[in-house]
């Protein structure tokens, strides 16, 4: 049970009727099969899922909030109905509720990029020692974060929430929902500056994370960062990073395609991610476990294997004894110089950069894809280019050793990289989501049996 109806009659007392009942979930989907469930049907420009009542009631749904300015159907007369102003809010305020009540630990991790990656490594980390329950998905909105807060059971002891956002104000709200008691900020990239204005607005945005944190909250920041120098001299920051004025010092000790060997403030770990952002990431990871009272042997076995969502310096097989790193899963500036320098510091005598369109980066789009450019060296052999802005990577590359093309298409594109595939090659493969660049494996990559 996840809660029972004691526990809504007391956050919504305005109801159709009085009736004791057990919610084992909560569910906005009336599609879904879900006993028990209470129903919360969102409204908004385009569809009410108000009129949906009768399925949601077939599927299971014990009980529903309910618009109080929506006629009540007929269909709806056996359930007990929460009237409320508005659901969206009374859906948020039922999540903070249940966190309250509940009263886990709560690590709310926000950033421009390495949000999700954060969240697998600290999920895989606490969970050697916790009950944890964390993000799946992209439920990291105002809709997806307060129905993770409510598929959390009474027995949960680490709350993992991924913050995401696209203007101001956004952060703010979940943070106030979540409340954590550690939160992360990853970095701060180009990420919805269409929306933000600048890197400084995108590092206020996420700077809203602390809107929810209590006194004795911790927050773990990037600390060569300078946009989030304003952190540094509160008591409760940790900073953490390759600079020397990081109280959580990284060092890289030994690169190579299979693990990455680093330290934090002297005591090494080895991993299994790629790149020197994937170190900065676990280096968060590492700091929280050890405010949390996870051994280093526990830390070292989490993240040596961890639990990682799909396409994110993804490394498989390409045909001809290739290899292909899969990083599609989306892209800023920041992000893709990262990954292109991870490539080249790999001990590969050919590296192929297939590099698509970077979204949500305003009238600058143009000028941020040609200075990828900048980052792209000699240890690159090849560079082909799709999508409308991408185009301008690869008409920036001057180096004449390094052969660039543009392509209209990804069945062109994969064409031209098959008769390149062969043993000691390595494909990036990194785009913004939209792009579903990853398609191009079906072509270039060895689909693994069942």
């Amino acid at each position: 049970m996840l809660f029972s109806s004691e526990f809504l009659y007391g956050l919504f007392p305005d109801a159709t009727k009085q009736q004791e009942f057990a919610i084992s979930q909560v569910n906005t989907d009336s599609r879904m099969d879900a006993p028990g469930s209470l129903f919360i049907p969102i409204r908004g420009e385009r569809f009410d899922a108000h009129n949906f009542i009768e399925q949601a009631i077939a599927q299971g749904a014990s009980a529903a909030l309910w618009d109080r300015s929506v006629p009540v159907p007929q269909a709806a007369s056996d359930i007990v109905l929460f009237l409320v102003d508005d659901t969206l809010e009374a859906l948020q305020k039922l999540a903070q509720a249940h966190r309250e009540a509940v009263n886990p630990i709560v690590v709310g991790i926000t950033g421009s990029n390495g949000k999700t990656t954060t969240k697998d490594l600290v999920t895989s980390v606490l969970s050697e020692k916790y009950e944890v329950l964390a993000t799946k998905g992209n439920f990291n909105n105002h809709i997806g974060l307060p129905l993770t807060v409510l598929s959390m059971q009474p027995s949960c002891e680490v709350l993992v929430l991924e913050m995401g956002m696209s203007n101001f104000g956004e952060i703010e709200l979940l943070s106030r929902i979540a409340q954590p008691d550690y939160a992360i900020i990853t970095n701060i990239g180009e990420s919805h500056i269409e929306f933000l204005g600048s890197r400084e607005g995108i590092a206020k945005a996420k700077s809203e994370i602390t809107a929810g944190m209590g006194e004795k909250s911790i927050l773990i920041i990037d600390g060569d960062e300078p946009l989030l120098d304003f952190h540094h001299e509160k008591e409760h920051t940790v900073t953490c990073g390759f600079g020397e004025q990081n109280t959580q010092k990284l060092v890289i000790e030994q690169t190579g395609d299979s693990a990455t060997v680093f330290s934090v403030n002297g005591e090494s770990y080895s991993f299994s991610l790629l790149g020197t952002h994937n170190v900065r990431n676990a280096g968060y990871a590492i700091v929280l476990g050890t405010q949390l009272g996870v051994s280093k042997n526990k830390i070292q076995q989490a993240i040596q294997t961890p639990a990682m969502t799909g396409m994110r310096m993804e490394l498989l097989e390409g045909k001809n004894g290739s290899k292909i790193i899969n990083d599609a899963y989306n892209a800023s500036p920041t992000s893709m110089k990262a990954a292109i320098q991870t490539i080249q510091e790999l001990p590969y005598e050919r590296k192929i950069l297939v590099l698509g369109d970077i979204y949500e980066i305003g009238s600058e789009s143009k000028r941020y894809h040609r200075e990828i450019a900048d980052v792209i060296t000699e240890k690159s052999a090849y560079v082909f280019t799709i999508g409308e802005d991408a185009e301008e990577i690869s008409a920036a590359i001057t180096n004449q050793t390094i052969q660039s093309a543009h392509f209209p298409d990804k069945a062109s594109l994969a064409e031209a990289l098959l008769p390149l595939l062969q043993e000691d090659t390595i494909v990036l493969l990194k785009a913004s989501r939209g792009m579903k660049l990853e398609s191009i494996l079906d072509t270039i990559g060895i689909m693994e049996e069942n």
